[in-house]
């Protein structure tokens, strides 16, 4: 029976030994690389420019919906209730293409995003990858999350920028 105990001891012994392994872990400012990567700012002008396009085009919209509802208005007294009620219809009808160019717009954003940062995003996955490789890191996380009560380990930010050869 000692030797049983003395055995288990043993391999308790040698278990926490290699639990007690240290996990080398790193941060990295992924924000800080991302807004430093010349094709994340070159993509951000081109998106805001897409936006700027569209949201002028709904602006331009909506401008002519209100001319023509004030215009609308004012004439009301002097038209026919037949007159009155294809003038809303046709007011409606504006509200309608207004909303369904707001969803289109905002659809065909997201999908500009996508195909945008798709690409920077691997580019990104590949260094922080290459990083943590060569330098032997196990783990890599965002240094600006919530989830870090206290930081204290090595950081990558400076690693990863040197990959994707940034400053």
């Amino acid at each position: 029976m000692k030797k049983l105990s003395v055995l288990f001891a043993a391999v308790m012994m040698v278990v926490s030994v290699g639990m007690a392994k240290a996990q080398k872990i790193a941060t990295l400012d992924v924000m800080g690389v991302l807004n430093a990567m010349p094709e994340k700012k070159k993509a951000d002008a081109d998106i805001k420019t897409f936006l700027d396009t569209k949201q002028a085009e709904i602006k331009k919209k909506a401008d002519a919906g209100q001319v023509k509802l004030k215009q609308y208005t004012e004439e009301a007294p002097k038209k026919t209730a037949d007159e009155n009620k294809a003038r809303e219809a046709e007011l409606q009808k504006i509200q309608e293409e207004i909303a369904q160019m707001q969803d289109k717009a905002q659809k065909d954003l997201q999908a500009k995003q996508d195909v945008a940062f798709a690409p920077i995003e691997k580019k990104l996955n590949d260094a922080v990858e290459k990083v943590a490789k060569t330098s032997g890191y196990d783990y890599i996380m965002d240094a600006n999350s919530a989830a870090f009560v206290y930081k204290a380990g090595p950081d990558a930010t400076a690693a990863v920028k040197k990959e994707l050869g940034i400053q």
